[in-house]
């Protein structure tokens, strides 16, 4: 048998067992979901790392070789008919004549204000994208501890489904021997092996609910749904993941402190006042354009050059410093005003999605707990059902064995039997199923938040009536 938190490595197509732990971690590093929320997050830190990197200057490397023939107009209007070239090589590209070199080889372009904005901006889009993919978690391991739980009940089921069939065996062999004896009528023997028949019946279909539940978190694991699962628990037993007596004002004030979904439309808001923020001291925000370039420049042309010397020679270093600021009203400050406006709705809007949030977080949390409460209340009351009803069983079934009564009188006991043990076996998946849930609906908060005396009839229920 594997150790706890393990997944055992049977050949294909072998049943293979598997815990919670285990299913909880093959989850996250398995699930597509979870895979594309992170590459999410990845896309989100990579944006974050580009507006930082905007503090940068441009490194451009190059040269450009300048080549004209004929006519030019000097600045007085004098026509020239010359030729000329010019070559450099260096950082940067493209000098010309006496002009400055237009593609520096250090170069800024930037406004301040959106720089700076920019980069805030972008570190809460990726704290939002982080606590998206929390949320993403959140909910896929919510799914995987549900078909887990379903797993549980269906082999659960399937136990209580052969433990029936092993009941009602014994009451068909008992009344068929009445029969022969005479000391009971063939009818009753005929009931009684449709009973049997119907419980084998119960076997099979309890057999394709298991194998509907292992496809189904197959799936979840994204592992081949051909595998049969099986669980290692050999008893369901309940999961107090959340203590029942934290009241519910508490467990709310813990869903807005822990839930991802909150921290992320927070970290949205606060995007959005960045925004509003660049948007309003854009227009007092200069653009910096600044450029630094050196490298090897040179040229001639035909005007006084004397017979066989080069127009193309003169090399020698170069350097070019170059500085811009201004200040700009998009648009007649028309741009300005929408951007303005824009950036204040956007933001209203991600304070409304909050409060959307915030009212489905709320209700999510009452709803779960008074899952929880109705389910724990209802484990106890099916224990005491099942006891009673198995007591009872036992009893008649002493009785028929001494003779005194008819082996048909064990039915209606048996089936009264397999009933409370199938309604304890719900109402303790149940309870696990909401306890999950609450805890996901709290936004999955560490342990030592959720520290508290468990119950001792939570801890230890009368399982043993759901042994094989």
């Amino acid at each position: 048998m594997p150790a706890p938190g393990t997944v055992s490595a049977l050949s294909p197509g072998e049943p293979m067992t598997i815990d919670l732990s285990s299913a909880l971690r093959l989850a996250g590093v398995r699930n597509l979901q979870i895979v594309i929320a992170q590459q999410r997050v990845e896309a989100a830190v990579a944006g974050q790392q580009l507006a930082a990197a905007q503090i940068l200057p441009d490194l451009n490397l190059g040269t450009n070789y300048d080549s004209h023939t004929g006519v030019l107009q000097q600045p007085t209007g004098e026509i020239l008919s010359l030729n000329r070239s010019a070559l450099y090589a260096g950082d940067g590209a493209f000098a010309v004549g006496s002009g400055t070199v237009q593609i520096p080889g250090l170069q800024y372009n930037v406004n301040v204000s959106e720089a700076i904005f920019n980069y805030l901006v972008s570190r809460q889009v990726a704290t939002q994208a982080r606590f998206d993919r929390e949320a993403v978690d959140n909910s896929v391991l919510l799914n995987v501890a549900v078909a887990y739980a379903e797993l549980l009940r269906a082999t659960g089921a399937l136990r209580l489904a052969i433990l029936t069939r092993n009941d009602t065996g014994e009451v068909a062999r008992l009344t068929a021997a009445n029969a022969k004896t005479g000391q009971g009528r063939q009818a009753d023997a005929n009931r009684a092996a449709t009973e049997l028949r119907q419980r084998e019946q119960a076997i099979a279909e309890a057999d394709a609910r298991l194998a509907q539940a292992s496809h189904r978190l197959c799936e979840l694991l994204n592992l081949d749904t051909t595998t049969p699962l099986r669980p290692l628990e050999s008893q369901v037993v309940p999961e107090p993941v959340v203590p029942t007596q934290i009241p519910l004002p508490e467990l709310l004030a813990m869903a807005l402190l822990h839930r991802p979904e909150l921290l992320a439309r927070r970290a949205a808001i606060k995007a959005a006042l960045l925004e509003l923020h660049s948007a309003k001291v854009l227009p007092f925000s200069p653009t910096v354009l600044a450029g630094f370039s050196d490298g090897a420049f040179g040229g001639g042309s035909s005007i006084g050059a004397s017979e066989g010397d080069p127009r193309f020679g003169s090399f020698s270093d170069r350097s070019d410093v170059d500085v811009v600021l201004y200040w700009s009203l998009r648009n007649l400050g028309i741009g300005n005003k929408a951007l303005i406006d824009a950036a204040r709705a956007r933001l209203g809007e991600s304070q409304l999605e909050e409060m959307v949030v915030l009212d489905s977080v709320r209700q999510e949390v009452a709803a779960a707990y008074v899952r929880t409460q109705a389910r724990f209340a209802e484990i106890d009351a099916q224990a005491r059902a099942v006891r009673s009803g198995t007591d009872a069983m036992q009893e008649d079934l002493l009785r028929i064995r001494g003779l005194q009564g008819l082996p048909i009188e064990l039915l209606d006991s048996l089936r009264q039997a397999a009933t409370a043990r199938t309604d304890y076996l719900d109402a303790i998946i149940g309870f696990d199923v909401a306890e999950f849930e609450l805890y996901v609906a709290l936004g999955a908060p560490p342990a030592d938040t959720l520290a508290r005396q468990v119950p001792d009839k939570v801890m230890n229920p009368p399982a043993q009536i759901l042994k094989p």
